[in-house]
């Protein structure tokens, strides 16, 4: 009875970033399966074609590549041609029917204009997966396409009218004319999508039960055979909450100063020591409201770490402790650190009460995807992850003035206290001490070669038509050494000075000032990466940007809707991260995942951006759903908008074509609260400096990182422009002008 009313479903991942969407949909359009994931090489086809009696039906899921090539495909070539004995229902997605095709003696051929992110019209005739359907509107991610002999075993069930000046008529739909095996080259696990999806797959389930039944198939029963070869179904139960010390208490106050600024209060707290660590995450702009200042001592913990290391480093003060990591991985260790320091009794309304702050580098994503890093690489400077647990703080809200002091520590009423007044001492009259002084002077500016960069989006082109990616994030730094006659002394703070330009040039909701020694942050980051709320019920958002229009005269939200929404680039760029980012989101909290905002044009404080926003939640009330935010940003990285799909294999071809390691850039960078809850942004518009403190030269150098998603409609000398403008936008700090 469990083959037809309780099927099991093996879904064959090829290394895709949609696999868990695909998943979703599969538990959404077949009642009451359980569906595992396993990778197309994760096991020889000797060892898994015995275990296929043990599930209803297999889908065998999209991924970038070729369907001829063994490293692309795997084992899923041996699916399509099964022994009787053993034969069960599959469906293809994708490189799935690709696959189906090409083993029955389709010929695989590229198309002319590809199609990545695109929505096409499916024209069908209502037979089989197709049967009782009306007009489908489907995503397409595919270079690729299958061109049917009529003399095959295969036959076509759909198709789509690429246009006589694209493509012709393109293979959507296959059938096996006598195995149970069907195809769609179109992705149903999209979410824009519409009826080729759930009705789609839910057509499949219908045709495979009907062929179970009149071949007499049932499924083997689980047992423990089972359970040890394949793991734990999707999605994974999640341990229960861990027992951890009583919660400390967050303490506050109050006082309203509603004609202080923020550089004002920062530089009231001792920003301008350069010597001293300081941490602001400021929300300079709408959206954003809240800003969050570390107020630091001598004995918060400063946490740091290197990729390799087989420690962690925390110092308070002058001193330095070397802590194992024992076998876990940096994500767990930090999970353990929080487990000890949760809190409660802050203020309802503030995001933040006391918590890690600080920023986790690109490289630690690619290593989360458990991908090499470069050759080349030299021992890093700057620490993967860089972050400090704050436990005194002080919170502006822009919308009221309102400021909230708050302490983590017992009876910590005289630093409370002393904070208090120096803020109530503020001066009106001094708010002209917060503007920036004059900028930075630069000695020397090494900008990326055009040449050599539009060269590399043209190789980057050539592997999106390959297959191998639908989109890739091409970046490429610059290097600044400006002088500054006040080095690292306690009388003022370059890269203080250089945030206040930053800031009023180009404020933005996600703005961050980090000096964590030796690394420094200044950043005017437009986007937030991905938030989780205070539990109970937390809610995990993201906020992916896709599509940006420079403010100027004339730029309306008209022409801004017709230059964004309107652009067939752009939303496909917008369209492609959004598919990624559920899949990241559905990997951590299983099916409770929605899109409420696809594409919509936000106004901020000097563009127009195409921003989606992706949620989920969890409906375990068991779970610590702090740390299940946790999982996600380590889950997520890193930042799809800074990678490409499918992640993994574009990570690996970014790092062919880019010259040095991103860094602090494409990380992310924010907080973990105490409550539970957490907030970051991806690190762009932003510069970054090593501090050498052997070096008393009064020379510093800063790196910049930009770049854009490279898709297939990308115009070289247009994506080297939008690259340029995105630099010009901290360039400008440096009074540096690129044209």
């Amino acid at each position: 009875m469990s083959t037809y009313n309780n099927p099991r479903i093996l879904l064959i991942d090829s290394y895709d970033s949609f696999s868990y969407n695909l998943a979703a949909l599969c538990r959404k359009s077949i009642p009451n399966c359980t569906v595992h994931i396993i990778k197309n090489d994760q096991f020889a086809w000797n060892d898994l074609l015995p275990k296929l009696h043990y599930f209803s039906a297999v889908i065998v899921g999209p991924g970038p590549g070729s369907p001829l090539l063994e490293r692309d495909i795997g084992s899923v070539r041996c699916m399509w041609h099964l022994e009787d004995s053993s034969l069960l229902p599959v469906f293809g997605v994708c490189l799935g029917l690709q696959s189906l095709a090409v083993e029955y003696g389709a010929i695989l051929k590229r198309l002319h204009v590809v199609k990545h992110g695109q929505i096409s019209r499916i024209q069908h005739e209502g037979a089989e997966i197709f049967k009782g359907l009306g007009e489908i509107d489907a995503v397409r991610y595919h270079s690729l396409h299958v061109e049917l002999r009529p003399e095959g075993d295969v036959e076509a069930l759909a198709w789509a009218d690429d246009g006589d000046d694209e493509n012709g008529r393109v293979v959507m739909g296959i059938k096996h004319k006598v195995k149970p095996f069907w195809a769609v080259q179109y992705h149903p696990e999209s979410v824009m999508t519409g009826a080729g999806g759930t009705e789609v797959l839910s057509n499949f389930w219908r045709l495979a039960k009907n062929w179970l039944i009149s071949h007499d198939r049932t499924s083997q029963d689980w047992d423990f055979h089972a359970d040890k070869f394949f793991g734990l179904p999707w999605p994974r139960p999640r341990p229960s909450v861990v027992a951890c010390p009583a919660p400390g208490r967050v303490h506050t106050a109050t006082l309203w100063l509603p004609h202080a600024t923020l550089p004002d209060i920062c530089e009231m707290l001792g920003v301008q020591d350069e010597r001293s660590p300081f941490v602001l995450l400021d929300s300079a702009a709408q959206p954003g409201r809240f800003s969050i200042i570390g107020c630091l001592h001598t004995s918060t913990p400063r946490i740091t770490y290197f990729l390799g290391d087989t420690y962690v480093s925390v110092t308070q003060g002058k001193h330095t402790s070397r802590l194992e990591l024992l076998g876990h991985d940096i994500w767990t260790w930090l999970a353990s650190f929080m487990r000890e320091r949760k809190a409660q009794g802050g203020r309802k309304e503030l995001p933040f009460w006391g918590g890690l702050i600080g920023y986790l580098s690109y490289e630690l994503g690619v290593d989360s995807l458990d991908v090499p890093l470069r050759d080349d690489r030299e021992q890093a400077r700057h620490p993967d992850a860089n972050l400090v647990f704050v436990d005194r703080s002080v919170i502006v809200d822009s919308a009221t003035g309102n400021m909230f002091v708050q302490s983590l520590l017992p009876e910590d009423y005289t630093w409370m206290t002393s904070t208090i007044r120096t803020l109530k001492g503020h001066r009106r009259d001094s708010a002209n001490s917060s503007k920036p002084s004059q900028p930075l002077s630069a000695v020397e500016v090494t900008i990326p070669d055009r040449n050599l960069y539009t060269t590399r989006i043209n190789q980057a082109k050539e592997y999106l038509r390959s297959g191998d990616s639908y989109e890739l994030c091409l970046t490429a730094q610059t290097k600044v050494k400006v002088q500054t006659s006040q080095g690292s002394s306690s009388r003022g703070s370059s890269s203080w000075e250089l945030y206040k330009s930053l800031r009023a040039n180009n404020p933005a909701p996600y703005a961050a000032y980090l000096r964590l020694h030796p690394s420094t942050l200044v950043c005017s980051s437009p986007e937030r990466f991905l938030s989780f709320s205070r539990p109970p019920r937390s809610v995990y958002q993201l906020r992916p940007i896709k599509g940006t229009l420079r403010k100027g005269p004339g730029i309306t939200r008209a022409v801004a809707e017709r230059a964004l929404r309107g652009s067939t680039k752009e939303v496909a760029e917008n369209l492609m991260i959004v598919d990624l980012i559920r899949h990241d989101l559905h990997g951590v909290v299983g099916d409770d995942v929605d899109v409420p905002q696809f594409c919509v044009v936000e106004e901020y404080e000097t563009v127009w951006q195409l921003v989606s926003v992706i949620e989920g939640s969890s409906s375990n009330v068991e779970l610590d759903e702090g740390e299940l935010g946790w999982e996600a940003l380590k889950r997520s990285m890193p930042p799809g908008s800074m990678t490409g799909a499918p992640k993994k294999r574009s990570v690996e071809i970014l790092q062919s074509l880019e010259d040095n390691e991103r860094s602090i850039y494409s990380g992310v960078c924010g907080y973990w609260c105490v409550s539970g809850a957490g907030d970051w942004s991806v690190v762009i518009r932003s510069c970054f400096k090593y501090d050498d403190s052997s070096d008393p030269s009064s020379t510093e150098e800063w790196t910049i990182g930009a770049g854009g998603a490279i898709t297939d409609l990308s115009d070289p000398e247009g994506e080297w422009d939008e690259m340029v403008l995105k630099l010009q936008s901290t360039l400008g700090a440096f009074n540096i002008k690129t044209r």
